[in-house]
């Protein structure tokens, strides 16, 4: 989160953003709450999922894609495991 340079209201906001954003995408029935953990924890994973490939996200908008897509391969991840 420090190297997307934002703190950490703007972390929970913007994640809790990309949570719901992923959860509209993924059709998934979740939470503010689980949103915000989604959206914190997906763009975590991502960035490190991204970093192994060269990619690097930067500031707000960056953290909001990198949470999108984080908490997309979470949900996804999620629903294969209940199968």
């Amino acid at each position: 989160m420090e190297d997307a340079g934002i703190g950490w209201i703007a972390a929970i906001i913007v994640g809790g953003l990309a949570g719901w954003i992923a959860s509209a995408v993924m059709k998934a029935d979740t939470g503010i709450f689980l949103n915000i953990i989604l959206g914190i924890v997906g763009a975590a994973v991502a960035s490190f999922l991204f970093g192994l490939l060269g990619v690097s996200f930067g500031g707000v908008l960056g953290y909001l894609v990198a949470g999108v897509a984080g908490a997309c391969i979470l949900v996804g991840g999620a629903r294969a495991l209940k199968r």
